[in-house]
């Protein structure tokens, strides 16, 4: 078993490489960003969002026994809320809580 010390050690030097690799870009970056970079700045949050999307609905079974719909009015909802409140946070709270109570109901 691993003592205390020895974890406390591993989770420093985690710590300090995520800070380290946080501000690493800021710091070679400082003056010019380049091109390339502010495209990826772009481009990256939508095509990880499309990207989460599709991994959250990959197990949808249309031909199972709630034929997708909790997940299809889950999306709605989520798609709705953030057009309305433009809230992230809210948005998924509240896709969650629509999925969970749809779930339970069929």
């Amino acid at each position: 078993m691993i003592d205390l010390q020895h974890s406390l050690f591993l989770i420093g030097v985690m710590a300090i490489v995520t800070i380290f690799l946080r501000f690493l870009p800021f710091v070679l970056f400082s003056k010019n960003t380049p091109k390339p970079i502010l495209y990826l700045g772009k481009v990256l949050p939508p095509a990880m969002m499309g990207m989460l999307v599709v991994y959250c609905l990959r197990n949808t079974q249309i031909f199972g026994s709630s034929h997708g719909i909790p997940e299809a009015l889950s999306v709605l909802v989520v798609v709705g809320l953030h057009k309305w409140r433009h809230n992230t946070l809210f948005s998924i709270f509240g896709g969650t809580l629509c999925y969970m109570i749809l779930v339970q109901a069929f």
